[in-house]
């Protein structure tokens, strides 16, 4: 049986998040082939998320005290079983729905690509889900994004993605985000790598609590997050140093 880590970031969250979980379709997962694994980060909640993770059953939480969303997917990344197969990211404000999981995982599953961004603007959203400034901001990264690094997805920004585990572990060592900058992060620098992004439908609706974004300020710092990858390129001195450390120890111990 294949495993499935869901992995949910969460700050404040109290409202939201006892939801989230309830709703993973553990069943119907299991039903075809896959068991799963819930793993809660709470980034240093000021609230009751950390109390309302933990009274759920089964319910990995920990804890990141470092703020920011970044910081708690890179930690939640880390502590992801080797065993699993496959990464599912899902914001915990109740804003997107659990039980399309398994419509993510399909084109993962059958090879289809490597990773599934799922797509509030190519899906349904709630009245009142998607404010109008958020939307076309969506959009404009979605574009450039296409046009730039080749990734053929419409919603560059979405907090519901799955990845293989490969994946996940080449990513981790290149990711330097803080903060709400990942998921852009993320996506510039799976395309750079190599990896095949595409997008699927989903449902978003309103989210539970507060919302902690700033449209204009922090999508300023995406923008320059966007801009500054471009030139990026995947580290190879390490490997290579690795290779001559390692050859020179062989040769010594001979």
């Amino acid at each position: 049986m294949k495993k499935i880590t869901i992995l949910i970031p969460c700050y404040n969250e109290e409202n939201g998040i006892g939801a989230v979980i309830d709703e993973v379709p553990v069943k119907l997962l299991r039903s075809y082939g896959f068991e799963t694994k819930i793993v809660v980060v709470d980034n240093n909640s000021k609230d009751k998320t950390y109390e309302v993770a933990a009274s759920r059953r089964g319910v990995e939480v920990i804890k990141e005290l470092s703020q920011g969303k970044g910081n708690a997917l890179v930690t939640g990344f880390k502590h992801v079983c080797d065993k699993s197969d496959y990464v599912v990211i899902i914001d915990g404000d109740n804003t997107y729905k659990p039980k399309e999981i398994m419509r993510l995982i399909e084109p993962l599953e059958s090879g289809f690509c490597d990773v599934i961004a799922g797509s509030r603007l190519g899906g349904k959203t709630v009245r009142g889900s998607l404010e109008f400034s958020h939307r076309f901001v969506n959009w404009l990264f979605a574009f450039i994004v296409r046009q730039f690094y080749q990734a053929n997805i419409t919603d560059a920004l979405t907090g519901f993605i799955a990845i293989k585990s490969d994946v996940v572990k080449t990513l981790i060592p290149n990711l330097h985000s803080t903060n709400f900058t990942i998921e852009m992060e993320m996506i510039t620098k799976m395309r750079k790598l190599g990896f095949s992004i595409h997008s699927v439908p989903i449902t978003y609706d309103r989210r539970l609590g507060k919302s902690k974004i700033h449209t204009y300020r922090d999508g300023f710092k995406i923008l320059c997050m966007f801009i500054k990858n471009l030139r990026w390129t995947p580290v190879k001195r390490q490997f290579k140093f690795d290779f001559v450390t390692n050859t020179l120890k062989s040769f010594f111990t001979f």
